[in-house]
């Protein structure tokens, strides 16, 4: 173990078990860091080949680790499989590790299963980073340290801007995962035929019977490219991002906010105190839904201003946040 800590760098790394993830991307680059997205797509996600795919990723981050031999490592979950290689490197070279946890971690059935295995990864990490005030409940009850990082600044590309028609246009920020209300939105947006609207994201993963129900009046983007997804944003008048679950941060809103765009987002908890000024917040009816674009429609200007306070209330809240973590991860560098 000595000789092992002897080579360690003055370096941290990103290790997430996913083909992308910007939130991880995000972190290392404001930490100074380096991420790697490790991820076995061939095994696919089927419980007849999971194991073999883990132990293709296990390996894999192996490698990463053992040739970059950072002195202190972040690790997305879920999966909360990818903390098994960090924790043994940790142990092997005397370094530490945080971990990032995202919601479904705690919440997601798939997860809470097993859920004493990232008890166990948790109590023995520096921290654990989670988005809200009830995640980090769950973790400072193990007995673990948590660290509330709702949301990280982000660096866009330059936009490309694309030329869309002259009316009020709002984008709703789709991954098409099964907490997001689209059916509800689309029965909105028959509602509102004066107003334009696009949903991003790749619908071919969608439900064909929802897609099959989109109105006139909304537009799926397709696949666009970071410079496109940016121009698109900056292009319209308002972002929307809606989901069913509590708990749950959506990234597409603060995306929305460090672009200077209001948003319309979900009446949870999270997403109120996350978004206190420049949103309308709405329930997962089509009438709220309706209402919330209406009143969003009706005072642009009102909430324009306010997402411009909003961001700059961001950017100051995640620097006392990078201090915080940056204290975390050196604090035993001499």
């Amino acid at each position: 173990m000595a000789g092992m800590t002897d080579t360690r760098k003055e370096c941290l790394i990103y290790i997430s078990w996913a083909s992308d993830c910007a939130r991880s991307d995000g972190i290392a680059k404001k930490l100074g860091g380096k991420s790697f997205m490790i991820y076995s797509g061939f095994w696919g996600s089927r419980y007849s080949t999971i194991v073999f795919k883990y132990i293709s990723q296990v390996i894999k981050t192996f490698r990463v680790l053992f040739r970059e031999r950072p002195r202190f490592v972040f690790v997305m979950t879920p999966p909360v499989a990818a903390c098994f290689p960090v924790w043994l490197y940790a142990r092997l070279t005397a370094g530490a590790y945080a971990i990032d946890a995202h919601t479904a971690a705690f919440l997601d059935p798939r997860w809470r299963s097993i859920i004493f295995l990232h008890r166990f990864f948790s109590q023995h990490a520096r921290t654990t980073i989670v988005t809200n005030e009830y995640l980090k409940g769950i973790v400072t009850a193990w007995g673990a340290t948590a660290t509330i990082v709702g949301d990280v600044p982000i660096d866009f590309v330059e936009a490309k801007i694309v030329q869309f028609i002259d009316k009020t246009k709002m984008t709703f920020i789709s991954s098409f995962t099964k907490d997001e209300p689209l059916s509800l939105f689309f029965e909105a947006a028959k509602r509102l035929p004066q107003i334009q609207f696009y949903v991003t994201g790749d619908f071919r993963s969608a439900d064909p019977r929802i897609v099959q129900a989109k109105p006139k009046n909304v537009d799926f983007t397709g696949f666009l490219s970071k410079s496109e997804y940016a121009g698109l944003l900056l292009d319209s008048d308002a972002i929307i991002c809606l989901t069913t679950l509590d708990h749950t941060m959506q990234r597409g809103a603060y995306e929305a906010v460090y672009l200077g765009k209001p948003v319309v987002t979900s009446n949870t908890e999270v997403l109120k105190n996350s978004f206190a000024k420049g949103a309308v917040h709405v329930d997962c009816t089509v009438d709220s839904i309706v209402e919330g674009i209406l009143k969003m429609q009706g005072n642009l200007k009102t909430y324009q201003d306010e997402v411009r306070q909003l961001r700059q209330e961001k950017l100051n809240k995640w620097e006392a946040v990078e201090n915080e973590l940056r204290l975390l991860i050196w604090q035993d560098a001499n």
